[in-house]
């Protein structure tokens, strides 16, 4: 009888048909389907190269739960439908549960197949990186112990992130990812790090992004600072290869500007500004001009909302002067709208047009492979909403109301923090407007959102409406708003 690598005695559990899936393929064809998630992809700026094949996996129940990309794609297809809602298992009974009872097993860290880890394959890779050509070839042969490693390791900064105690921290910096001796590791020689951990951290930020959408910042900041610490602990290993260092350097430049975001959008404009400082730094030892870019745009954007319009136009000028050498027209007109902004806050009128002008013309340049992956957001809403605030901004209220309202009614669905955002924004222009009763319709609307959405951007913006529409108590729906805001209970 052949040896197996195997070090459980438990057979593998058998994979259950996703039924649910299939209905929704309904008459499509296996390739049609895998075509249609490809567009969808491409509309909320995910790359996915789904075929036949993956489609085939999914519903044989192959692919327990799909990885974040994935999970983004099919949740913009089918609006308000939960993972559960199209056959798949829920995250956490996937992720790391038998991973942890293997790491406690004899043996645990004999080489495996893939089932042993508990995760579903491909699920630790949140963004597809498969050559369309050749859609397998790029990815580490399932069921090696590198890429079991991987999991591992990736598992460790989601659990520090979820959780920021002190205990947690100190596993994702020491243990797992090899930062320090343990008892049982004396007698072996010092592991620098490597791409395994590079992987990790990458996790962490695109889990950091994609729950700031879902939920924004408030009840994330705090909890983002364990992993953050954890990549500079990184970075202070040492790496073993440039190419894993410049990969550590990136990453940890990445989750600083996250977690700066983090801050920023809850208000703790200081902390967002040291957390931008820190990335700039970190690009600029790495020489990483795309890092550079990232960190001079949100600089730009932090400073027009703390009131320093001059340094918004300066740091967004510096960006786009590192960023020509990158190729993205999109990158290229997102920072065009932050220079608007800055200009807008300036009330120089004539700047923030020019602005705007050439951040649409780039806009309709359309995408390339050269966009950067934090970029995802960036599609015609958050365009129309940054030109919206540049109006708002220079006192021309109803023209920011049409782009804000464009805005909110082209959001994604599942973005729940933008729509409540891009409404907060439009009420507080048809508040500002003349418009009290359509501007209480929309106040409202952005209330529903709060018992999902923790966003302090959010509340202030609505704060200001209800400020601005106490005089028209007597309009239609006004009393309704106010009355309902006034009894939301107040944050510290």
């Amino acid at each position: 009888m052949a040896s197996s690598d195997l070090t459980s005695s438990q057979p593998p559990r058998p994979s259950r048909p996703n039924t649910a899936f299939r209905q929704l393929r309904g008459q499509h064809s296996p390739a049609e389907f895998a075509a249609a998630v490809r567009r969808a992809g491409r509309e909320i700026g995910e790359r996915v190269s789904c075929d036949a094949r993956y489609i085939g996996r999914v519903e044989a129940g192959e692919i327990r739960c799909p990885n974040y990309a994935y999970e983004r794609v099919f949740l913009h297809m089918f609006p308000g439908r939960t993972l559960t809602d199209l056959g798949f298992a829920p995250r956490s009974s996937v992720r790391g549960r038998r991973a942890r009872a293997d790491e406690e097993a004899p043996g645990a860290h004999t080489t495996r197949p893939a089932h042993a880890t508990g995760e579903t394959r491909g699920a630790h890779e949140p963004y597809d990186r498969m050559n369309p050509q050749d859609p397998y070839a790029a990815h580490v042969p399932f069921g090696t112990a590198q890429n079991h490693e991987n999991h591992e390791e990736s598992d460790v900064l989601r659990r520090a992130f979820m959780t920021g105690g002190g205990a947690t921290v100190a596993a994702a910096s020491l243990g797992p990812l090899g930062l320090a001796h343990d008892a049982a590791a004396t007698d072996r020689p010092y592991r620098r790090v490597g791409v395994r951990e590079a992987g990790a951290l990458e996790d962490a930020v695109r889990r950091i992004r994609l729950l700031d959408d879902r939920h924004g910042a408030d009840g994330l900041y705090r909890r983002a600072a364990a992993p953050l610490r954890a990549a500079y602990e990184l970075l202070d290993a040492g790496t073993a290869r440039q190419a894993a260092g410049d990969r550590l350097h990136s990453g940890a430049g990445e989750l600083a500007i996250s977690v700066g975001w983090l801050a920023h959008d809850s208000g703790r404009f200081d902390d967002a500004r040291s957390h931008y400082a820190e990335a700039l730094a970190t690009a600029r030892m790495a020489g990483d001009p795309a890092l550079e870019a990232h960190a001079f745009c949100n600089t730009s954007f932090l400073a027009r909302d703390a009131g320093r319009p001059r340094e918004a136009v300066r740091a967004a000028q510096a960006a786009q002067r590192v960023a020509r050498s990158l190729g993205s027209n999109r990158l290229m007109s997102l920072l065009s709208l932050r220079e608007a902004g800055g200009w807008a806050g300036l009330a120089d009128r004539t700047g923030c047009e020019q602005a705007l002008v050439r951040a649409q013309a780039l806009y309709q340049r359309g995408p390339s492979e050269a966009d950067p992956e934090w970029m995802s957001f960036y599609g015609e809403a958050e365009l129309e909403i940054l030109e919206a605030q540049c109006w708002s901004t220079l006192g021309n209220w109803r023209r920011a109301a049409r782009h804000a309202g464009r805005a909110a009614h082209l959001q994604d669905p599942h973005f729940t923090r933008n729509i409540a955002l891009y409404t907060a924004e439009l009420a507080d222009d048809l508040a500002r407007g003349g418009s009290p009763d359509e501007a209480a319709a929309a106040g409202m609307r952005v209330l529903d959102l709060l018992d999902q959405v923790q966003s302090s951007r959010v509340q202030t913006m609505l704060a200001g409406t209800a400020r601005v529409l106490l005089p028209h108590r007597r309009a239609s729906g006004v009393s309704a708003f106010l009355d309902r805001h006034a009894s939301l209970p107040r944050t510290a």
